[in-house]
């Protein structure tokens, strides 16, 4: 690591314990009530963290496995006083995130990465930040702009190729978004690519119809591009909370999803989505956003994660 990345790490993780505050307080205040309020170990001290748990939206099933989990290390330590708890509790939390190697795989060879999420989740942004990241590791990338429907994306996406510098496959808006990709899968064999990155329509109001396109991008990518590697990502807003589970579980129905790119999570108090998602549908958060800079969108670590969401200021 050179000094420069050490910077940005730092000023990346100083942005999300920031971007945590709202989580955190309800969390970290409510803990420290509990901590210090309760002089033994009882139902009702499980029942309280519980309560907490669930309102950073953990979700009820990550939550009941962190409790089991702390009970667990409680009676196996034989610890009596609910402040020893506190770290038993961050570490509980820090596992139920951790899914093994978080994979970026699709890095080391070519590959195509399918950018999937509806509309307002910052997808074309997140499309966008990953391309000029990956370009400033030396990759060649290739952007596909399949999100034909909206009339802003595909301009935005042309935006952010400038921006980068890196080539984009686009047709005229109302575009069929498979033809965009099978234009997209010729560039990327033809001019030797690493990565294709394609920005996909957004649409949910007609799922059926969302999901029938997502099929047949894969049966073209399969079909046009079979060596390269497939990675697909889709984009959560963190502050919807619960919804946006709602959403990774659609997207999952109509495709193989191999990540989750978490977005707008400076702000919410909701940022407890992140460990909700790793542990409720065993897909990693493999990037996480804080902010409109493109160096806001970075891999997610999940000890850094935990750390930032308990980092009392």
């Amino acid at each position: 690591m050179h000094m420069g990345e050490v910077k940005e790490k730092t000023g990346f993780f100083k942005k999300l314990v920031n971007g945590l505050s709202k989580t955190r307080k309800n969390i970290v205040n409510g803990f420290d009530n509990i901590f210090s309020g309760f002089s033994s170990i009882d139902d009702d001290f499980y029942e309280e963290i519980e309560e907490i748990l669930i309102m950073g939206d953990i979700g009820i099933k990550t939550t009941t496995e962190i409790i089991e989990n702390l009970k667990g290390k409680v009676k196996e330590l034989k610890i009596k006083d609910p402040m020893e708890c506190k770290q038993l509790l961050v570490d509980s939390i820090t596992e139920q995130m951790d899914l093994g190697e978080n994979a970026y795989d699709f890095e080391k060879q070519k590959s195509v990465v399918l950018v999937i999420g509806v509309n307002g989740v910052g997808k074309t942004t997140s499309v966008g930040k990953l391309a000029g990241q990956l370009k400033s590791d030396g990759k060649k990338v290739i952007l596909a702009a399949a999100d034909t429907f909206r009339a802003a994306a595909i301009d935005q996406l042309t935006e952010w190729s400038n921006r980068a510098e890196v080539d984009i496959i686009a047709q005229k808006e109302g575009s069929d978004p498979a033809a965009v990709i099978f234009d997209a899968c010729q560039a990327a064999k033809a001019r030797n690519a690493d990565v294709l990155l394609c920005d996909t329509a957004g649409r949910l109001h007609n799922k059926k119809n969302l999901m029938e396109e997502l099929k047949k991008i894969d049966r073209i990518i399969e079909k046009e591009y079979p060596g390269a590697y497939r990675e697909n990502l889709v984009v959560l807003d963190g502050t919807t909370g619960q919804n946006a589970l709602a959403q990774a579980r659609q997207f999952m129905e109509a495709t193989n999803i191999t990540g989750i790119i978490l977005t707008k999570l400076d702000g919410t108090a909701k940022g407890g989505i992140a460990i909700a998602i790793q542990s409720e549908l065993g897909i990693p958060v493999k990037y996480i956003g804080v902010g409109e800079q493109i160096d806001d969108l970075q891999k997610f670590n999940s000890k850094e994660f935990v750390d930032a969401l308990f980092t009392v200021e």
